[in-house]
């Protein structure tokens, strides 16, 4: 998972947000506290500018223009912690002000922990102060000068830079002003020039590296020795494989060299990888180390071994537990993994799914006798023995004295205790959690509303009528009961009110929540990530009195999806009741991936595609919305990407079918302008994706320009396919990123040319895409990634279906009519894995439970496939039905939420915007909506 997504949760309890939002205090995020030096009055002379979360100060000339310097070369990084951030900052400025050097710094303590913080991105851990210096000279003098001043002071090591001597100084080589170039994945992104002035990507992997074209100054080469001198050779383990990485370290596994046995390394950066807490990864390692020393002989947590120390870096060393994570198991095992589950597979896995609940509540008992606090409890920390009975807990680096009654400092977003639960209820809560999750691994959405508990024990009462209602009711009571709320307005049970004071409102930010994503694991079973419960009426559990009462509940009168058009009325109000026509970034929340450049305005995450969506499902026109993405193309932003989903061709689509041709015509001019042949060759930002557009911008005007360039992409595209390419499953697939959308873009052109050649080429363009699909256990096709299976939409199995689909309707069709002969041809010309791969996918389309209910990754995306096909009504109900096991309320009205289900989302890909699409597909009387360039396929 992308760990932005936990950070992203804190500033807003409905929506995803950028935590920089919360020293804004928008929309009811709370005020954070700044540093007195992001206070001070901007010195004459300068500019003072907000971007994202840093504050940048830059010398301008009379005319308030940025001084002349350099766009690329030699910068300065300044790491902090939050006792010496402020000085830090202080301390620069008044360095760099009089020497009219540009800076720029994190203005607030919140930002700060944020970057810090055990999920923090590594590329980016560490930077409080980027300094840019002239020259290799003055960048000399800034380091000698400057670490002088700051000699002493500690702060997270920054890992894609060089250390400066003993201080918080690190340098790197990189860009100073904003460029982008499209690398050799086709995606636009940072840039600096080679040696030859030609653009190319700004590495920024977390390590450090001098570009080839660059000499290393000399005075930087004793730093680069000293790096070089820590190593591993010396140690009596032998590190065979690292299982995860976070901000705060790795875990790794090893085997003792003095014994031969097994054993887990785990790493402790010191002041990196932060804890709600303030705790560094350091500190937690060394409580692990208590906790377990202290739990030792229980037979339920690992052993430890040893400890010692390498450069600054601490370890913990502890015996390696045999077996597998919990929710493996679960995702292996799932019974509704299926389109029609047996009976007999339910109630088995109801059997061991409570005899695996009533091992972990006993392990947990044994820890607490000990008199700790686990603090940490989720399906990935719970270790299945490979007799499948027994079971052990791991990663006790939140665990904590009994006897302190804390709160929890890291948690799993599923698993997440309220405010008001401290000491040994933190672990009850969770285990309550856990009765739901095993059955419906969707408990990430009660950090949105609590209330969903009573949904999600009626879902499972229904699907597994094995489970006991006592179980199920214990465990409802549990997360609701009184103190914590129980309401959508229950917003302190959200990330963002986790903690107390800013540095706080992190409860989940150190959390596990970057696992699982709700995909398909390399075992061909579909993961269980995180998906929401029933959205309508609280009924009973079981047959008997809901624990909330139905009346009380926001889920009450919320719209059922099939209850069309009123379902479509309510998720529109939803939509335009969260629109923020005032803000520049976006106008509507959604995934965070908006945050990105051009995010905002695309088809994809941005507001074109939500437009879109209402355009096509027969909402009222939203002027405002429109007027808000003319003017904001009106400059095109910097970085903006050019692709379908995720840029300008996408925005160019949805103006003109919205009635603004001249600016969709100029914004294609504007990608025509650039380097568009560099573009990778698919729908979702590449070539594929701008052919389509291009072709049907020029049967719209006549413009034969706009046709030879799609002619041009099409042939382009054709000779790409003929190049050697890399074996499943290191090759992408899928209608986005695979090669089903350079097969949509030669079936389009067929269809406009009758050239025959480009038929046979979609076809052959479809063959690698059919290579990466594989059988799960239960007989669906879905796209093999290496560590999981998709059957979705955007980069699985239903999408390459779409396409296949299609390319079946031609190849059924006589290429003139009356040609017989030719019509009997093309039939016996289909090859039979084309049909039988467009069986498998369409049966991966119909399994009772999919992880998340959006339209790219989740079960809008079958929906829309589902009714493309002219499925059943049955089977469309039946997954109309469990589309409202997803269903939030906003604003009173009918919202879905977005990627790993912990906020809200509008937009097409992810969230809302999406679900609508589909359920229009599947339910409107009249024109049927469909995504750009598929509407339904023509039939013999």
């Amino acid at each position: 998972m992308d760990k932005r997504y936990e950070a992203y949760a804190l500033a807003d309890r409905h929506f995803y947000e950028t935590p920089d939002r919360l020293s804004a205090g928008e929309r009811g995020g709370a005020t954070a506290p700044e540093y007195e030096t992001a206070r001070r009055a901007v010195p004459e002379g300068w500019r003072a500018a907000r971007m994202g979360d840093w504050l940048t100060l830059t010398p301008v000339d009379g005319a308030g223009r940025p001084r002349p310097a350099p766009t690329q070369g030699w910068k300065v990084h300044a790491s902090a912690t939050r006792a010496n951030a402020e000085r830090i900052a202080a301390t620069v400025w008044d360095y760099c002000v009089p020497r009219l050097i540009p800076f720029k710094f994190v203005p607030g303590p919140h930002l700060l922990h944020l970057r810090n913080a055990k999920y923090a991105g590594r590329d980016t851990s560490g930077k409080f102060v980027t300094i840019y210096p002239a020259d290799e000279e003055q960048l000399h003098l800034v380091l000698r000068e400057l670490g002088a001043l700051l000699e002493g002071l500690d702060g997270p090591y920054i890992l894609t830079d060089l250390r400066w001597n003993e201080g918080p100084l690190y340098v790197r080589y990189g860009a100073f002003a904003r460029s982008f170039v499209v690398d050799e994945r086709g995606s636009l992104v940072p840039a600096v020039r080679d040696g030859s002035g030609t653009l190319v990507p700004d590495q920024r992997k977390p390590t450090f590296h001098v570009p080839e074209w660059v000499t290393l100054p000399a005075f930087l080469a004793p730093q680069l020795a000293a790096r070089n001198t820590t190593t591993v050779g010396d140690l009596p383990y032998r590190i065979e494989k690292a299982l995860h990485f976070s901000n705060g370290g790795g875990v790794y596994v090893g085997t003792d060299t003095r014994d031969g046995r097994k054993v887990v390394l785990k790493e402790g950066r010191p002041h990196a990888g932060l804890a709600a807490d303030g705790a560094d990864a350091v500190t937690r390692l060394e409580r692990e180390r208590a906790a377990l020393e202290r739990l030792s002989g229980l037979g339920v947590v690992p052993e430890v071994r040893d400890r010692f120390t390498l450069g600054d870096h601490r370890f913990l060393v502890m015996d390696f537990v045999e077996g597998r994570p919990l929710n493996s198991y679960v995702a292996e095992r799932h019974p509704l993994l299926a389109s029609d589950p047996d009976p007999d597979a339910v109630a088995a896995y109801t059997d061991w799914a409570l005899r695996v609940h009533r091992a972990v509540e006993e392990a947990v008992e044994a820890v607490h006798t000990r008199g700790i606090v686990f603090n940490d409890l989720h399906v990935f920390n719970i270790m299945v023995a490979p007799d499948e009975r027994s079971v052990s807990l791991l990663d006790f680096e939140a665990a904590a004295p009994a006897e302190e009654n804390g709160r929890q400092i890291v948690a799993h977003p599923g698993f997440l205790a309220p405010p008001d639960r401290t000491g040994p209820d933190v672990d009850r809560y969770a285990l309550a959690c856990l009765r739901l999750a095993l059955f419906l691994p969707v408990t990430s959405l009660l950090v949105i509303d609590r209330a969903k508990a009573a949904h999600l024990a009626e879902v499972i009462a229904k699907q597994f009528p094995a489970v006991p209602r006592r179980f199920l009711d214990e465990a409802v009571a549990e997360i609701v009961r009184a103190g914590a709320g129980t309401g959508s307005g229950a917003g302190g049970h959200g990330l963002a009110e986790a903690g107390g004071d800013a540095g706080r409102r992190l409860g989940a930010v150190g959390g596990a929540g970057a696992r699982g994503r709700g995909a398909v694991r390399g075992d061909g079973a579909p993961g269980l990530g995180v998906v929401s419960s029933e959205a309508r009426g609280l009924g009973s559990v079981g047959g008997g009195a809901s624990v909330v009462p139905a009346g009380a509940s926001p889920f009450a009168s919320l719209a059922e999806p099939v209850d069309w058009p009123y379902s479509r009325d309510s998720m529109v109000k939803a939509i335009l009741a969260s629109a923020t026509p005032e803000r520049d970034d976006r106008l509507f929340p959604g995934d965070v991936a908006q945050f990105s450049d051009g995010g905002g305005l695309g088809l994809a995450h941005g507001a074109a595609g939500v437009l879109y969506a209402l355009a096509v499902t027969g909402a009222e026109r939203y002027e405002e919305g429109e007027r808000w993405l003319l003017d904001h193309t009106d400059p095109v932003p910097l970085g903006t990407p050019l692709g379908l989903y995720d840029g300008l061709a996408g925005v160019a689509h949805v103006l003109d079918l919205l009635g603004h041709r001249e600016r969709a015509l100029d914004l294609v001019e504007r990608v025509l302008s650039e380097k568009w042949h560099k573009l990778s060759s698919d729908l979702r930002g590449g070539l594929a994706g701008l052919g389509l557009v291009l072709g049907h911008l020029a049967r719209a005007t006549g413009e034969t320009e706009l046709d030879e360039r799609a002619d041009e992409i099409a042939a382009l595209l054709v000779r790409r396919l003929a190049e050697p390419r890399p074996a499943p499953p290191r090759r992408r697939a899928g209608l986005l990123r695979g090669a089903s959308g350079p097969a949509l873009l030669l079936l389009r052109r067929y269809e406009a040319t009758g050239d025959g050649a480009l038929l046979d080429a979609a076809g052959d363009a479809l063959r690698p895409d059919l290579e990466c699909l594989v059988e799960q256990k239960n007989g669906g096709l879905a796209v093999d990634e290496g560590w999981r299976t998709m059957p979705y939409l955007g980069d699985g199995g239903a999408g390459v279906g779409m396409v296949l689909d299609d390319y079946l309707a031609e190849r059924g069709l006589p290429a003139e009519p009356g040609a017989s002969g030719e019509y009997e041809r093309a039939r016996a010309g289909v090859s039979g894995e084309f049909e039988r791969a467009r069986a498998g996918v369409l049966a991966a389309a119909t399994y009772r439970f999919y992880a998340q209910p959006g339209l790219f990754e989740g079960r809008a995306g079958m929906i829309l496939h589902l009714a493309r096909t002219g499925a059943s009504r049955d089977l469309l109900r039946e997954q109309i039905d469990a589309l409202g096991w997803h269903a939030m309320p906003y604003e009173g009205q009918l919202a879905f939420p977005g990627s790993h289900l912990m906020r809200l989302s509008m937009d097409l890909g992810t969230g809302t915007a999406g679900c609508l699409l589909a359920l229009g597909a599947a339910l409107a009387d009249d024109a049927r909506p469909h995504l750009p360039f598929l509407p339904p396929p023509r039939r013999p």
